[in-house]
């Protein structure tokens, strides 16, 4: 699912809400959780999960086409990891 389907979905889902207050609504959570990260901070959205920000140290990495050695910086990104409420609800089918 893109954005804009998640825009048509929730206009579907409510339509005592202008569509374009929908937008609104959506950028901005997703605007906030992109400033959150941004300063380091974790967000958490119960039964869905959190994300938060991970530390990649530096490291020697190898070309795989030339083989050669290839210094990579270190890094920050991104990370979600799961609520218990999503996982359980997409393995509810499967047998354990």
């Amino acid at each position: 699912m893109v954005k804009s389907e998640l825009i048509m979905r929730l206009a579907e889902l409510n339509p005592h809400l202008y569509q374009r207050d929908i937008e609104r609504i959506v950028s901005t959570v997703f605007e906030e959780i992109s400033q959150a990260l941004a300063r380091g901070d974790r967000v958490e959205l119960r039964g869905f999960g959190a994300f938060s920000v991970k530390r990649r140290a530096a490291r020697v990495a190898r070309n795989p086409r030339t083989g050669a050695a290839v210094n990579v910086a270190e890094k920050h990104v991104p990370f979600f990891k799961t609520g218990k409420e999503l996982r359980l609800s997409l393995n509810q089918g499967s047998k354990q």
